[in-house]
């Protein structure tokens, strides 16, 4: 009876630990951001900068508020939204699809590699202004920049991937008789997922930056539009909204990949457990 009794106590002092958190750690985010503006409003203030140079942050707010208000903020971060999505939905089949095939064939690796390494040393800066020419400087040329930029870190993550499921459960795998596909939906994909997923974080911070380097080079739209237009104006202000806003889209896609990642992975996480 009194294994039986123990048994429970000591698990549940192994996990305790885990699962509080100081009251004074949540605390922490806000605190280095309010600090973070005071210093901002000290050196502003100190070094008496101009608004041009570097604006208060009350006069970031203030224009923030106003951009806010007449819809413009919205408008053009519902087109860079637009932009990094689609080309990130469309390098992300692309690559994975690739990274599967190159995968499987040593043949088709040998091949493509070398075109694929050679196209990561360009940068994309420079390719930009190419897609922007050829495609035009709508929809498409942005897309297929954002696409570009977070094809390579997605590829490599799915070919580590695939590669990393163990000889034996393929051997299993073909002992039971299974198919390419049953290989593929229950032994290949479910390994492969934690690294394909890290792969993805990656790629969504990315697409945002291919999005911005896209409305640079040519648009009249986008937060990319709004910097080039603010620094053009001398309105420091506005570049520091479009930044925020680009900022806070980066960090919402990688948010719901890492909440993505905990339900697909909620297996994993209770292995290791």
């Amino acid at each position: 009876m009194a294994s039986v009794e123990t048994t429970p106590a000591v698990h549940r002092e192994t996990r305790s630990p885990e699962k509080r958190r100081p009251a004074w750690s949540w605390l922490i985010l806000p605190a280095s951001l309010a600090t973070g503006f005071l210093i901002w409003e000290g050196v502003v203030r100190l070094n008496q900068y101009p608004s041009f140079i570097l604006p208060l942050p009350s006069q970031v707010w203030s224009r923030f508020v106003t951009i806010l208000a007449d819809g413009t903020l919205a408008r053009h971060s519902l087109v860079t939204i637009s932009e990094v999505l689609a080309g990130l939905a469309i390098g992300l089949g692309a690559a994975t699809a690739l990274g599967y095939l190159i995968a499987k064939s040593r043949a088709l690796e040998r091949l493509l590699t070398p075109y694929i390494v050679a196209s990561q040393s360009i940068p994309i800066v420079a390719v930009a202004p190419l897609l922007v020419i050829w495609f035009g400087s709508g929809l498409r040329s942005k897309v297929l920049i954002c696409a570009l930029i977070v094809f390579f870190p997605i590829l490599i993550n799915t070919i580590l991937g695939v590669r990393s499921v163990e000889p034996d459960l393929r051997d299993l795998m073909r002992s039971l008789k299974a198919t390419r596909l049953q290989t593929l939906l229950q032994l290949e994909l479910p390994a492969a997922l934690p690294i394909l997923l890290g792969g993805l974080k990656i790629g969504a911070t990315l697409s945002v930056i291919g999005a911005v380097v896209g409305e640079f080079v040519g648009a009249d739209r986008g937060l990319g539009f709004l910097i080039s237009l603010g620094r053009g104006q001398y309105d420091t202000a506005l570049v520091f909204v479009a930044v925020g806003a680009l900022v806070f889209i980066a960090m919402s896609l990688y948010a719901l990949v890492a909440l993505l990642e905990k339900v697909l992975l909620v297996w994993k996480q209770e292995e290791t457990k």
